[in-house]
């Protein structure tokens, strides 16, 4: 039996390693822009679902349009569903399991995804980067998360990781 003190130390934390999961979630991504991914974590720290923002199923993504500007028709923001949506889709259990549970995602959500967060019953929202946090979109999805009782922080990673396969 081992000591208390010969464990190893430079093990993952919880939130380090549900952030790496959220993170190679998002290498999936066919968005050449922006690959976001998320990772629903119960209360008993088991992973529920993950997601990544792409093109709906059904939806060749050789013919998705990933344009960012132009004629929004022709571009990805109107049909994309976000890693944080699809996440909650992605669930195939009891819908309870997420009450009380937690969301890891690189960026902070939209008021669109928000609203999903809310209504699925995730109660702690995880993240990485808050670039768009003067965006009346993140705006509204603090206002949202303030108001209905959702915390949300942002990891601060002191360490790199590095994983390889």
């Amino acid at each position: 039996m081992q000591e208390k003190d010969e464990y190893r130390k430079d093990y993952l934390t919880w939130d380090e390693y549900f952030m790496a999961v959220a993170k190679l979630s998002a290498m999936r991504s066919k968005d050449p822009n922006t690959q976001v991914g998320a990772c629903i974590v119960g209360q008993d720290n088991r992973i529920l679902s993950i997601g990544y923002n792409g093109a709906p199923n059904g939806f060749k993504d050789e013919k998705f349009p990933w344009k960012r500007e132009g004629n929004p028709l022709e571009t990805k923001y109107l049909y994309v569903v976000h890693a944080e949506r699809n996440a909650i889709l992605n669930y195939r259990g009891n819908r309870k399991d997420f009450e009380g549970a937690k969301i890891y995602v690189y960026l902070f959500p939209c008021n669109e995804c928000a609203k999903e967060i809310i209504q699925a019953g995730i109660k702690e929202v995880i993240y990485i980067s808050d670039k768009y946090a003067e965006t009346a979109e993140t705006i509204a999805s603090k206002k949202l998360f303030d108001e209905c009782g959702v915390k949300y922080k942002q990891l601060v990673m002191n360490k790199e990781i590095k994983i390889v396969i």
